[in-house]
C-alpha cells in the first residue's frame, strides 16, 4: 500500500512537472479508483495535497514579479465564501460518515470533463470569439470583459463557482481557472495568468483541505506518502516537460481526463 501509494504521488508529480495541471484532476480519481479511498477523504487528502505542491510554484512567480494580487483578491472574494458554505453543507449532509459518497463522484466528474474540455478547446474557444466578434451574445461577452465594475463581478463570480467545484471535487482551480482569466484579462501575459491562477489556488485548496480536515475527511498519513512521491516526480517531471512538446502532453492529458470523467458518472 505504502510503495503504491508513493509511486501515485511519483506519477502524479511528474504529471504537475511536465504540464502544470494534474494534481487534483488525476490524484483524486487514483484514490478513489485505484485505493478504494472513501470519495470524500480523497478529496480532502488531495486538496491539502495540492497546496503543499504549488506552494513552491507561488515562491518561484513571487521572486519574479509575475502575480497579479488584484485577480487574486478578486477571485477569493467568491470562492474563499463559497468554499466556507460548501464545507458547511458537507458537514451538515454528513460526508465524513461515507454518506453521498455518489454526490463527490458526481461532483468529480463534472469537474473532469470540464477541466479535460478547457485544456482541448482553449485555444479554439479564442479563435471563434475573435471571429466572431459582431455576433450579439459575443459583443457582449466582450463589453462586459471591458467595462471594470462588470470584469470585478465576473471574476468574484469565477471565484465562486471554483470554489464550490474545487471544495467537493478538488478539481478546478488549475485549467478552468486559467481558461476563464484568459477571456477576462486578454492583456495579461500567459506567464501572469499561470502565475495568479497558481497564486489563488494555493490559499483555496488549504482552506478548502483544512476545512475538510475539521470534517474528519483528511488522511494525514496518506498525505504524507503522496507528498514524499510527488516532490521527486517534480523534479522529474520538470525536466522531462522541456524535451516533450506541450501540443502533445496536453491533449494526451486532456483526453485521460475525459474517460476519467465519463466513468465516474456511469
Amino acid at each position: 500500500m505504502e510503495w503504491g501509494l508513493l509511486t501515485a504521488g511519483l506519477f502524479v508529480g511528474i504529471m504537475i512537472g511536465m504540464t502544470g495541471v494534474g494534481g487534483g484532476s488525476l490524484m483524486t480519481p487514483i484514490l478513489i479508483f485505484g485505493f478504494a479511498i472513501q470519495p470524500a477523504v480523497a478529496v480532502g487528502t488531495d486538496l491539502l495535497f495540492a497546496a503543499i505542491t504549488k506552494a513552491g510554484g507561488v515562491w518561484a512567480y513571487l521572486k519574479h514579479g509575475a502575480i497579479n494580487w488584484t485577480v487574486v483578491k478578486r477571485l477569493a472574494m467568491g470562492s474563499v465564501p463559497a468554499t466556507l458554505a460548501t464545507l458547511w453543507v458537507l458537514n451538515s449532509i454528513g460526508v465524513d460518515e461515507g454518506n453521498h459518497s455518489g454526490l463527490i463522484t458526481s461532483a468529480l466528474g463534472i469537474a473532469l470533463i470540464l477541466t479535460s474540455s478547457a485544456l482541448l478547446l482553449k485555444g479554439f474557444i479564442g479563435r471563434i470569439l475573435r471571429a466572431r466578434q459582431g455576433h450579439p451574445v459575443v459583443n457582449v461577452l466582450f463589453r462586459m470583459r471591458e467595462d471594470e465594475k462588470h470584469k470585478v463581478m465576473m471574476t468574484t463570480i469565477t471565484g465562486a463557482f471554483l470554489g464550490v467545484m474545487v471544495t467537493m471535487s478538488s478539481v478546478g482551480a488549475g485549467a478552468l481557472g486559467a481558461v476563464i482569466l484568459l477571456f477576462l484579462y486578454p492583456h495579461m501575459k500567459g506567464v501572469q495568468i499561470v502565475a495568479t491562477d497558481i497564486a489563488h489556488a494555493v490559499p483555496l485548496t488549504a482552506i478548502a483541505g483544512l476545512g475538510h480536515s475539521t470534517v474528519g475527511t483528511v488522511d494525514w498519513s496518506l498525505l504524507s506518502y503522496l507528498v514524499m512521491g510527488s516532490l521527486p516526480g517534480i523534479y522529474i517531471g520538470s525536466h522531462l516537460g522541456v524535451k516533450i512538446p506541450d501540443h502533445i502532453m496536453r491533449p494526451l492529458l486532456a483526453v485521460l481526463l475525459l474517460l476519467v470523467g465519463i466513468k465516474c458518472l456511469l
